[in-house]
């Protein structure tokens, strides 16, 4: 009887945690379902095709991301606030190789003078954003750097104190004490929160670097973002992230390519290159410009080409 007693109690805890156990498992699988619901459904809302969805003129052929092969990838900060289209104040351009295992990254300073394709007249790099929006500007990033222009993430910077307040705040390392907007940032480590971020980023003129200060500033903000973003605590707040970037970030990326990138292009992050444009400034007819030589551009152009194989 006492033995019976202990298999019958046996089965019954075998039963609860069975039980439990499943509960446990149909919890998880309904949380990543609606983890991977939410994440299509901010995917196809950041999605905006350019070119009808053709590929660059400068291609012969579709990127394959089975045969990794290399691709570019433009990365826009524009400056959008209220009533205003916005410029393109940060622009990297990336080139991505896995068989290499890197990626090449080139910073444009915003104030570049080039021809804006689709206007017939040089201005400020940046102001063919303003002028066409992205297509005006992968046009004319393609014809000053020679290169095809396959793909492109544009981040609307005002916006994006939402997406760090979404990933609890970033931290950067600060190289340069200085205050702006209401703001103080003292040197080396600092986590910022949304609203000190975009101040952070913006900030310009009190730097001696000027505009390329600024860029490291952007970027390390960025960088922050996808390194919090990555991690398993911001799991919970995925609503309020997805949400953010539904709402700040566009893209002509498919679902289905960004798994195909992630799958495949891994290898290419083991070595990031940076790289700045060099020239000087100049002003023309009261307006200051950047202005790169010929020769600087066409190393830049040739280092670009080389890393994409391209003939």
């Amino acid at each position: 009887m006492r033995s019976e007693r202990k298999r019958t109690k046996k089965r019954k805890w075998l039963k609860i945690t069975f039980i439990t156990l499943s509960v446990i498992l149909l919890l998880v699988v309904g949380y990543l379902f609606m983890l991977y619901k939410s994440l299509t459904n901010t995917v196809a809302n950041m999605h905006e095709p350019v070119r009808d969805g053709q590929i660059s003129e400068k291609r012969d052929q579709e990127i394959n991301f089975k045969n990794k092969d290399p691709f570019s990838i433009l990365l826009l900060g524009v400056d959008q606030r209220a009533g205003d289209k916005g410029r393109s104040d940060t622009i990297i351009v990336m080139t991505v190789n896995p068989k290499k295992q890197s990626i090449e990254m080139v910073s444009i300073p915003r104030d570049t003078r080039t021809e804006i394709i689709g206007r017939g007249f040089e201005d400020k790099i940046n102001h063919a954003y303003a002028f066409g929006g992205v297509e005006m500007s992968i046009n004319t990033i393609e014809n000053f750097l020679d290169i095809p222009i396959d793909y492109f993430v544009q981040v609307n910077m005002e916006g994006f104190k939402e997406i760090v307040d979404a990933v609890g705040g970033v931290t950067v390392d600060n190289d340069l004490e200085f205050s702006y907007d209401g703001h103080s940032f003292p040197k080396g480590k600092i986590t910022l929160n949304g609203e000190e971020a975009l101040a952070y980023s913006r900030m310009r003129k009190a730097d001696p670097r000027g505009d390329f200060g600024r860029q490291i500033r952007q970027r390390q903000i960025i960088e922050g973002v996808i390194k919090e973003g990555a991690s398993l605590e911001t799991l919970v707040n995925y609503g309020t992230i997805f949400e953010a970037l539904s709402d700040n970030v566009k893209t002509n990326l498919t679902f289905d390519q960004m798994v195909a990138v992630q799958a495949n292009y891994r290898a290419a992050a083991k070595s990031i290159n940076q790289h700045q444009v060099n020239g000087s400034g100049k002003r023309i007819n009261g307006i200051y410009y950047y202005i790169v030589p010929e020769e600087e551009k066409l190393t830049i152009q040739n280092l670009l080409k080389d890393h994409l194989e391209l003939k």
